[in-house]
């Protein structure tokens, strides 16, 4: 990460980012990368469809994800899951945790392959750089992270990263907040959270007394889960959260944001 934040506290600002479907596009490369193992391992042929099998994959994922966010598993543990739990589904599955780390491997180094930033990410980078201390705080693994980061050519954007496996807590609980307030040596009034989850990234924040913004990507949502009925509309932001579509809109909402004021929730 990037050196520290030298500023009165007084008059400092903050910006803690969200990463994944944030500053990095997950959702693409997951797909691009999850297909493209699969075929290499012949077993796409095993579903009706390629959106069938992102959907199956994508719904495992979330399942054993939310393990790992209660504390009952670890970061290994539920990658290992994903990986037999899907498997299961095909009836080829594998033998063994050493067996299923293998196999995610390989489906992460086709993951890696299409690592990227958004479009709209240096350049509000660029523009914000001077005027606000700039932190990371995310619901993974650090070292994971950190390597995403080194890849991307953005570590040393970041004075701080604070990831849930290193706090014991995870979004939206207040004290992961917290800790990335500390991280930043800043408090919470006067540090904006960017996320792309509206529950677990902008209302978390709100509720820690950080100041929200809802990233809400029209392009980020994943295409292969099956719709539950009629189609919405953009989802309007609660009060007290601040909704963008795109990242280049942040500098203008920041000029909205009273800074050193403890956000209002309701």
């Amino acid at each position: 990460m990037a050196d520290g934040f030298s500023a009165d506290v007084s008059a400092a600002r903050g910006i803690l980012w969200d990463i994944d479907d944030t500053l990095f596009d997950h959702g693409t490369a997951e797909a691009a990368g999850v297909l493209q193992h699969l075929r290499a391992e012949g077993l796409l042929g095993e579903f009706e469809s390629p959106e069938q099998a992102l959907g199956l994959w994508r719904q495992e994922m979330e399942l054993a994800y939310a393990r790992f966010l209660a504390g009952e598993l670890s970061f290994r543990e539920q990658r290992r899951l994903r990986v037999h739990a899907f498997l299961a589904r095909t009836g080829r599955g594998v033998r063994g945790d050493r067996a299923a780390d293998a196999w995610f491997q390989r489906y992460a180094r086709c993951y890696e392959q299409h690592w990227q930033l958004f479009p709209d990410v240096l350049p509000v980078l660029d523009a914000l750089r001077d005027d606000y201390a700039h932190g990371l705080l995310s619901n993974s693994s650090s070292s994971h992270q950190r390597r995403k980061l080194k890849r991307l050519g953005v570590h040393r954007r970041f004075r701080s990263l604070v990831c849930s496996d290193d706090i014991g807590c995870a979004k939206p609980a207040a004290g992961a907040f917290q800790a990335g307030c500390a991280a930043l040596g800043l408090p919470p009034e006067r540090v904006v959270y960017v996320g792309d989850k509206l529950d677990t990234d902008a209302l978390g924040a709100l509720g820690a007394g950080l100041h929200p913004v809802w990233l809400d990507r029209p392009a980020a949502r994943p295409a292969a889960r099956p719709a539950a009925g009629p189609v919405a509309g953009p989802q309007p932001a609660p009060p007290g959260v601040h909704r963008i579509r795109t990242l280049a809109d942040l500098p203008g909402v920041l000029e909205l944001i009273d800074f050193g004021a403890v956000p209002r929730i309701g």
